[in-house]
């Protein structure tokens, strides 16, 4: 505190590089997205058709690249566990 006024601390400089979150968890770490259908084309270019309006949910590495895409949050946690990754969700 200065004259009874608080000061403001920079926060401008990031505390993780990009590189350093590609490296996050070193390939243990997963999160679970849940994901319109809608969205699915661009995140799993492979993937069929899926009709529009459904809520279904992605498996990401910690980097973001998609690993699966099913119409349960627990199937989602299930793949990740038997491929020995730590799940979490976002939001």
């Amino acid at each position: 505190m200065t004259n009874g006024k608080m000061t403001e601390m920079n926060t401008i400089n990031p505390a993780i590089t990009q590189e350093a979150l590609a490296h996050l968890g070193d390939g243990r770490l997963a999160y679970v997205k849940a994901i319109r259908s809608e969205d699915v084309a661009h995140l799993f270019p492979q993937a069929p058709k899926i009709a529009p309006g459904i809520k279904l949910f992605a498996l990401h590495s910690a980097d973001g690249t998609p690993i699966m895409l099913t119409d349960t949050r627990e199937a989602a946690l299930a793949n990740a566990w038997s491929q020995e990754l730590e799940a979490v969700s976002v939001h």
